[in-house]
């Protein structure tokens, strides 16, 4: 019994989303630890927010008594 010498790989390429290149497996899914400390940075620094839901103090326009 001969095996199959193309090895399936466990996850597909995709593109690294910081710069376009092909990911690596070792930084999933960046192509390099560098783009991998950018986009933490992103999120530490708070450029990338997850919306959450709007309260109602905060909707512009109202008055107090909510006109």
């Amino acid at each position: 019994m001969s095996a199959d010498p193309k090895v399936t790989p466990l996850r597909p390429k995709r593109i690294c989303p910081e710069c376009g290149r092909p990911s690596d497996r070792a930084s999933y899914p960046f192509c390099s630890p560098r783009c991998k400390a950018v986009d933490l940075n992103r999120w530490l620094s708070g450029t990338y927010v997850i919306p959450g839901p709007v309260s109602e103090e905060a909707l512009p326009g109202e008055d107090d008594d909510g006109r």
